[in-house]
């Protein structure tokens, strides 16, 4: 079995199973910034994995400034913040994350996340989850304002630069299938689909999809590089 030196993680839909409450909050944001709400179909086509000024530039039918983009997206990440806060039993990691995530760690392994989220969102992520204890913030990838946003292959060409590693020793984890895309344009070695809101059947039909996990707990950790395999 072919072995990987590293690992880089998507976050919003792998890490922390929160589909559901973006498709709500931008559900609720959209209709107010435009008068009617997001669509399943433009959810899927136009919002996962894209960057908050991608989402407001598609709603709006123009390129938004950046004092706009900013306004847009701290309004609806409030929207969002709050109903992670206001759901404290479904605001935890996805099942099996943390036993991984410490097997990550015990064996050496270099990972960090790779995500669209903006610097405010990722702040309460780290706090909230208390992500220093598995991951070097320096080196989470996120939306900064200068990135592309999924499919384009930026966030996971820096994310393998953060590990020093090239993108072919790597794998990553996705749930949107733009981030698939993207990691498959970035020549990512290995690509995970995990099944937090798409079907398994779906990720089958698509080509850069090498395996497709139910959750953390079914992944196989034989793909990755150990201590003791690199001691051998």
């Amino acid at each position: 079995m072919h072995k990987f030196k590293g690992i880089i993680f998507d976050f919003n839909g792998t890490l922390f199973w929160d589909s559901q409450k973006h498709l709500e909050a931008w559900r609720e944001y959209s209709k107010k910034l435009r008068g009617t709400a997001f669509t399943d179909e433009e959810m899927q086509k136009y919002m996962f994995g894209r960057t908050n000024e991608d989402i407001i530039k598609y709603l709006i039918g123009k390129q938004p400034d950046r004092a706009l983009v900013e306004k847009c997206q701290n309004e609806k990440e409030a929207i969002y913040r709050e109903m992670c806060l206001k759901d404290r039993e479904n605001f935890v990691l996805a099942k099996g994350v943390v036993k991984f995530l410490d097997y990550v760690c015990e064996n050496d392994i270099p990972h960090t996340i790779a995500t669209m989220s903006e610097e405010v969102n990722v702040k309460f992520f780290i706090k909230e989850f208390n992500l220093a204890k598995w991951f070097d913030i320096d080196k989470i990838v996120y939306d900064n304002g200068k990135i592309k946003g999924k499919p384009a292959p930026d966030i996971y060409l820096e994310a393998a630069k953060q590990l020093n590693l090239q993108p072919k020793d790597c794998i990553v984890v996705e749930d949107a299938l733009s981030g698939i895309e993207a990691a498959h344009k970035a020549g990512i070695g290995k690509i995970v689909a995990i099944e937090s809101m798409e079907t398994r059947e779906l990720y089958s039909k698509v080509p850069a999809v090498d395996e497709i996990i139910a959750d953390f707990d079914d992944f196989d950790r034989n793909w990755l590089y150990t201590k003791l395999d690199k001691v051998s």
